[in-house]
C-alpha cells in the first residue's frame, strides 16, 4: 500500500510564497517521506508485448517464473495521460505506521500480522484488504493513487519499462521468493524510481483507487486525470464461492511482490484482486 494527496492545497499556498523560490517552497511544504510530481504528459501503457522472461535468465528459472502472452493483452495500446500534480508516498506503508494507525483507531489487525515472516516494524504491512487501505489513507486525510498516478510515479517522465530504467535487473526487487518474506520498506536503493520511490516494483502488490477492467485502455483517448472505469465489469462468469477470489468484480493492483514472478515487475504490469481479499503478497 502507498498513498497519494491531492496538490490543491499545496498549490494555493504556493501562490502566497513569492519571497522564495520555487524549489525552496516546494521543498518546505512537502510532507516527510512524500515526493511531489509534476505536471508532465506522461505515457500509461505499452503498444508491444513484453516478452515472459529475461532473455539471459536461466532455464529453470524462467520456467519458474514463466507467465502467459495472454496476461499483458490489457497493458495496451499506450495513450496519453495528463495529471494535475499530487504528492505520492516514498515508501510502501510499513508495519509501524500501520500499527500507530490501530492504536489510534481500534481498528482491527490485518490478516497475517503476527506471521513472524512478515511483521517487523520496517516490512510493509500485509493482509490489508482494498477497504482496510482505503480506510487508513482517510484516517491521515490522504487517498489511494490513482492507476495512472502510480504508473506516472513509477515510470517516470521518460516511460521506463522499470523504475529505474529499461533492462531488467533482478538486483533492483525483491521477487519471485528470492528472500522467502518482504524487506524494508527502504531496501533497494538501486531500484528506486526516477522520483525517487522506494520498492515500486516487488516486495507487495499495491492497491490503487481504480477499478479493473481489462479493456479500459482500449477506450482511452488522451485523458485529464484519469480515475479508472466508473463501474466495476465482471471478471469471468460462474459466480461460486470457488471463484470468489478470481472472478467478480475487481480492484487493481500493481508493482508485483515478493512472492510474485519477474514479469509482474514491470511498470506497465496490470494486475487485479477481490477488494475484499486480503493477502500476504498484497
Amino acid at each position: 500500500m502507498r498513498i497519494a494527496k491531492t496538490m490543491m492545497g499545496f498549490l494555493l499556498m504556493m501562490g502566497f510564497m513569492a519571497s522564495t523560490t520555487t524549489a525552496q517552497a516546494e521543498d518546505s511544504l512537502i510532507p516527510a517521506n512524500m515526493v511531489y510530481i509534476g505536471y508532465v504528459p506522461s505515457v500509461m501503457g505499452l503498444d508491444k508485448e513484453a516478452p515472459a522472461t529475461s532473455g539471459n535468465a536461466s532455464a529453470a528459472y524462467q520456467q519458474r517464473n514463466r507467465t502467459p502472452a495472454s496476461t499483458f493483452n490489457d497493458e495496451g495500446p499506450a495513450h496519453m495521460v495528463f495529471l494535475d500534480p499530487y504528492l505520492i508516498d516514498k515508501y510502501e506503508v510499513s508495519n509501524q505506521n500501520y500499527r500507530d494507525f490501530l492504536r489510534s483507531t481500534g481498528y482491527p489487525a490485518p490478516a497475517y500480522w503476527d506471521d513472524p515472516r512478515l511483521n517487523r516494524p520496517d516490512q510493509p504491512v500485509v493482509g490489508v484488504s482494498w477497504y482496510d487501505a482505503k480506510t487508513y489513507c482517510e484516517y491521515l486525510s490522504k487517498r489511494l493513487p490513482t492507476e495512472a498516478e502510480w504508473e506516472k510515479a513509477a515510470r517516470g517522465p521518460h516511460g521506463n519499462l522499470y523504475p529505474w530504467g529499461n533492462d531488467f535487473d533482478p538486483a533492483r526487487a525483491n521477487f519471485g521468493k528470492t528472500h522467502e518474506a518482504t524487506m524494508p520498506v527502504d531496501s533497494y536503493r538501486e531500484g528506486v524510481s526516477y522520483y525517487g520511490l522506494h520498492n515500486m516494483a516487488g516486495n507487495v502488490f499495491e492497491w490503487v483507487s481504480d477499478w479493473y477492467d481489462p479493456k479500459f485502455y482500449g477506450r482511452l483517448e488522451p485523458m485529464v486525470n484519469p480515475t479508472g472505469p466508473a463501474k466495476p465489469v465482471w471478471i469471468g462468469g460462474t459466480g461460486t464461492y470457488v471463484d470468489f477470489l478470481t472472478l467478480g468484480e475487481k480492484r487493481v493492483i500493481r508493482g508485483g511482490s515478493w512472492i510474485a514472478p519477474e514479469t509482474t515487475l514491470r511498470a506497465i504490469h496490470r494486475f487485479w484482486n477481490h477488494p475484499s481479499n486480503n493477502s500476504y503478497g498484497v
